[in-house]
């Protein structure tokens, strides 16, 4: 009911023409996360891309970063990690959650990753200040890492425990559900066919692979309508529908840790923003990103309230 009642309240505010929906803000007061003099009167442009996951760490990023008395502008919810990356090197926003791995392979445009998640984090972090002045800062625990989701039934009347068991499932009965994005990324499941050995048109039909939204596609695996599906481990809905996921067992996916990032001005002129978010990165794990990612996607809750809620529970904001 109170998901509810906040979606038609921000339906009435879009209506009204006071703000677009995506970015209210709910109040906050200051919490363990005390007002920050220099910051205020300072626009902060926060952006995340589309998804669940990104919406509630942008969310997360707006409501701590207004608790700390910045002026925040909420450019969440742009379409695509492309799309929400160049805006960040175009100075169009200053700060957004990012993905090691993503930064890694997507962005720096690097074949192999790096193993380990200290050493993934470091190489992308000077890097990509060296290429682009965008600071990275400590990672959070999660790793929201690709991976091929069964049913338990699927797992196991194949046997299948590990992403190279999917040669045990015959070529014609071999079939995947993968969201548009993911499907042709390097570090996505084209490149993890070629990983794994398997070649696409042959060992995978081009008919067996069923492209489609990120919204629909643990449903279509979890109904059976594709055998495997492409999904990524801190998703609350691979909980939910009690999907197995196999294991990487040829280590082919990078650390997807997930950091702030942010332009290198932002940061030089306030390197306070690092304080503010060190202590609320070491919180977000695996597991806590699952149930929060599940409020929204399983429980239908709104995720700038998912946030608020996550940063009261914690003693952030109050």
């Amino acid at each position: 009911m109170r998901a509810l009642t906040a979606v038609l309240f921000l339906l009435t505010v879009a209506a009204c023409g006071l703000r677009p929906a995506s970015s209210f803000v709910p109040p906050v007061e200051p919490g363990s996360i005390r007002p920050v003099p220099s910051l205020q009167g300072t626009t902060v442009r926060v952006t995340s891309k589309e998804f669940t996951e990104q919406l509630v760490l942008g969310k997360i990023a707006v409501l701590a970063l207004t608790a700390a008395g910045a002026d925040v502008a909420d450019q969440t919810n742009v379409q695509g990690s492309v799309n929400a990356r160049a805006s960040l090197t175009r100075a169009d926003a200053d700060l957004m959650w990012e993905y090691t791995g993503t930064g890694w392979i997507t962005y720096l445009g690097q074949a192999d990753p790096v193993p380990g998640a200290e050493r993934q984090f470091e190489a992308v972090r000077d890097l990509d200040l060296r290429r682009n002045g965008i600071v990275w800062l400590p990672p959070a625990p999660l790793n929201n890492s690709y991976s091929i989701g069964v049913t338990r039934a699927t797992a196991g009347r194949w046997g299948l425990t590990k992403i190279s068991d999917m040669t045990r499932i015959p070529v014609d009965q071999r079939t995947y559900c993968v969201d548009h994005e993911t499907f042709g990324r390097d570090d996505g499941f084209l490149g993890m066919l070629r990983g794994y050995g398997l070649e696409y048109g042959k060992d995978v039909p081009r008919g067996n692979v069923r492209r489609v939204s990120v919204g629909v596609l643990y449903d279509s695996v979890a109904r059976g309508q594709c055998a495997m599906g492409m999904v990524t481990t801190t998703d609350g809905r691979v909980k939910a529908l009690d999907l197995v996921l196999l294991e990487d067992d040829r280590r082919f996916f990078p650390q997807y840790n997930a950091a702030v990032t942010l332009r290198r001005e932002l940061a030089d002129a306030h390197p306070e923003i690092a304080r503010i978010f060190a202590p609320i990165s070491a919180r977000l794990t695996d597991d806590v990103m699952r149930d929060l990612n599940a409020k929204v996607d399983v429980d239908g809750d709104v995720p700038v309230l998912v946030a608020r809620d996550w940063l009261r529970s914690q003693g952030f904001v109050k």
